[in-house]
């Protein structure tokens, strides 16, 4: 039974990456219906922009709580820049071309950015600084479920409930709900479509840092190839859950580290893309939009 329960809370852990990556997906495809390819490699400048100031800040012996709010700030708005200047250079000059250019585009400028990352940086894994201290009250069941997952965990529910309340109770949420159903009626009542994308862009580029820093903390290593896998696994978990839907996306992610956690104990880690994909499939066979997915409607 325990190593049920540590299989368990492992594949919340593991879902808990993949649903912070893929809220940016989802969020995205729900304002202007494209799939984001470079999303995972936002993550991994996250991850690297945290690594940069986390170790700097060390080194000049700030206090570790510091450490983290500076580093997931830093991380959080460079991102940010990132996610506003993708979506400026690469997707908006190109946003009523045919569906097929803005995901060529979305690929060449992941692959970009992985060998931005490549030389600027290095190819080599570099080991991450532990930031998240050990809590005393989780020591009884430390052996089960570690401070970082249980972190992991909380940050990820927290986000998802914070966003979903910010989407339907602001005013920039409202604007985003309405440029989702109908761009040009949501340009008509006066509403700033490009600001409203914008804005997307870079709160799913923002949580995608916090991932980047939470994760990296949680594995003790980053490298520039850590976005591409994380980000296949949360688009994975997005449409899973049903994209454009955000407790969809925490749904699919959690759904897809359970799978993948119990088929790595109980059979094999060499299957647990396997299980994983097999799963998606069948659900997409059944339920085409996904868990909490709504099926669109082809207008005439």
């Amino acid at each position: 039974m325990e190593y049920f329960i540590e299989l368990f809370f492992s594949g919340l852990t593991r879902g808990s990456i993949y649903a912070l990556i893929a809220l940016g997906y989802t969020m995205v495809y729900g304002i202007i219906g494209l799939i984001n390819f470079a999303h995972g490699e936002i993550y991994m400048i996250g991850a690297f922009t945290a690594y940069v100031i986390a170790t700097v800040l060390g080194i000049y012996g700030f206090p570790v709580l510091a450490i983290i709010v500076l580093a997931g700030l830093a991380a959080a708005i460079w991102s940010s820049a990132y996610g506003y200047t993708i979506e400026k250079v690469a997707y908006k000059p190109i946003r009523h071309a045919p569906r097929l250019s803005p995901l060529i585009s979305a690929i060449g400028m992941s692959i970009f950015l992985q060998n931005y990352v490549l030389l600027a940086q290095t190819s080599d894994f570099l080991a991450f600084p532990e930031l998240i201290p050990d809590f005393e009250f989780m020591e009884p069941i430390a052996h089960i479920v570690g401070t970082t997952d249980m972190v992991i965990i909380v940050s990820t529910i927290v986000i998802m409930l914070l966003l979903t309340l910010f989407i339907k109770k602001s005013r920039t949420g409202k604007a985003m709900r309405a440029t989702a159903q109908d761009r040009t009626m949501a340009k008509l009542i006066g509403i700033n479509v490009d600001q409203v994308i914008s804005v997307t862009f870079i709160i799913g580029s923002a949580l995608a840092a916090l991932g980047g820093l939470l994760i990296a903390s949680h594995i003790g290593q980053i490298n520039f190839y850590i976005g591409f896998i994380a980000g296949i696994k949360a688009f994975t978990a997005a449409v899973l859950g049903g994209i454009g839907s955000i407790p969809g996306a925490v749904l699919g992610g959690f759904i897809l580290g359970l799978t993948e956690s119990f088929a790595t104990g109980y059979v094999s880690s060499d299957y647990e893309d396997v299980f994983a994909f097999s799963l998606l499939v069948l659900i997409l066979i059944f339920k085409p939009s996904g868990l909490l997915g709504k099926a669109e409607v082809q207008k005439v």
